[in-house]
């Protein structure tokens, strides 16, 4: 054999161990990623399971509380003493400086932890503001309850910081799912509401789980999935795009005036009314003074009655005004609850009075302002443009999708939450990692 020859072979042989060294490696990453398959399949489901259960749970005590409230109105009356319950609840558990959401949505970028006590904390509080007349909701609590519970799941099996941070996810989206019964919007809110501008994708098969888990569980209990129908709506054309856009300014500029409200009420009370004490009361004689003033109890609670109604086309003109005044006192004193059902409520009042005026279908303006504004506070229109299609249908996605990216767009960097950070620039791509207001 030539030495020619055996180089040659020398070579064949060499490229034969690179063959087989890559498909070595191959197989290893291929078993890398389906063991992180089965890893999260097992997680989320047991995250999906607990928060489920829960969720169903929370469901059903804060449905009754509206019932107990809307047969016996006097129980508005003790609004203050459930006021104080509430203060000495959490001054007991030691979380008197609760940040609630912002707290689960800061713990997603850093090693904060969110405890086990904030479930509790937040399920019997939030209960409690709904029995006895506050304005707040139940899917931002939700969040709570689920990061809550993601939170401890993850701690019981000691997964690493990036891993508790998915797990946390897990949870909020499963409670979400379990309440509301948007599994897909409830999995991609969870992971778009973090960080404006970027999504955290490999979260999306383990939220989703989590999500879909919890949704079959509360629905083997007769949990009410939220859909709403839409009376008339106008076919796609420049002049429907046109209203529509138009539509979407007013959300944008509503959805800022809701966010300073929230903000600038919590400063003012906590400024002037230093005294927990002092503050809730004088929040929770502030809420029975407006709703005697107002002469019915419409604005207490989360106010799902009155959102069926705009879908139906019958509001008043002011009602929009009206909840945002009642869940900035509510929330700002403290109470406990969301603000994601109360901005539903903001959002279908307020399309359903303005879309006359620009000449569309008073129901089709309850629904394009519901999504719209929730667009605006939350800064998620992916999210907004699924809830959409999981709410009324998706025969008008098109024009649920310029609402949102209008709105989203001229909101700014306002928010629901001031934890949330703007990473890219809503008008150039840019990265500028700024703080929500």
């Amino acid at each position: 054999m030539t030495l020619t020859e055996e180089k040659k072979d020398e070579k064949l042989d060499l490229d034969e161990r690179r063959k087989i060294i890559g498909r070595k490696h191959r197989f290893a990453r291929m078993k890398v990623y389906f063991l992180v398959f089965l890893k999260w399949l097992f997680f989320a489901g047991i995250t999906g399971t607990i928060c489920g259960l829960v969720g169903t749970a929370f469901y059903y005590c804060v449905v009754t509380a509206n019932q107990l409230r809307g047969a016996h109105p006097y129980l508005l009356y003790f609004l203050p003493v459930a006021g104080l319950v509430i203060i000495i609840f959490y001054h007991l558990l030691h979380m008197d400086k609760d940040r609630g959401t912002n707290l689960v949505i800061s713990s997603i970028r850093s090693k904060e932890k969110v405890p086990l006590r904030m479930m509790v904390l937040i399920f019997f509080s939030t209960t409690l503001t709904h029995l006895f007349g506050g304005s707040a909701g139940r899917e931002g609590a939700a969040l709570q309850i689920g990061g809550s519970i993601g939170s401890y799941v993850g701690e019981r099996f000691k997964l690493d910081e990036k891993d508790m941070h998915m797990i946390t996810m897990c949870g909020m989206s499963a409670v979400f799912a379990a309440l509301f019964g948007t599994p897909l919007t409830a999995a991609i809110f969870s992971i778009e509401v973090i960080s404006v501008g970027i999504m955290y994708y490999s979260a999306l098969f383990p939220c989703l789980t989590a999500s879909l888990v919890a949704f079959g569980i509360a629905q083997a209990f007769k949990v009410k999935a939220e859909h709403y129908t839409i009376l008339a709506a106008p076919n796609l054309h420049a002049g429907s795009a046109l209203q529509v856009a138009v539509l979407g300014v007013v959300c944008a500029l509503v959805s800022m005036l809701f966010c300073i409200c929230m903000h600038k009420a919590s400063h003012l009370f906590q400024e002037k009314l230093k005294n927990p004490y002092i503050r809730v009361l004088v929040g929770a004689g502030m809420i029975i003074l407006l709703t005697l003033l107002v002469g019915n109890q419409d604005y207490n609670g989360a106010g799902s009655a009155v959102i069926e109604r705009a879908m139906e086309g019958e509001v008043l003109p002011w009602a929009f005004l009206l909840k945002i005044a009642f869940t900035a006192i509510t929330l700002s004193v403290g109470f406990k609850g969301g603000e994601i059902v109360p901005t539903f409520f903001v959002g279908a009042t307020l399309g359903c009075v303005i879309a006359p005026m620009l000449g569309l279908p008073a129901s089709f303006g309850a629904a394009l302002g519901l999504v719209g504004l929730f667009c605006g506070v939350v800064n998620c229109p992916i999210t907004s443009m699924i809830l959409s299609v999981e709410l009324f249908g998706s025969e008008h996605l098109l024009l649920f999708a310029i609402i949102c990216t209008v709105s989203y767009m001229l909101s700014g960097t306002y928010s629901l939450y001031s934890s949330q950070k703007i990473v890219y620039s809503k008008i150039k791509a840019k990265y500028i990692n700024a703080d929500a207001r």
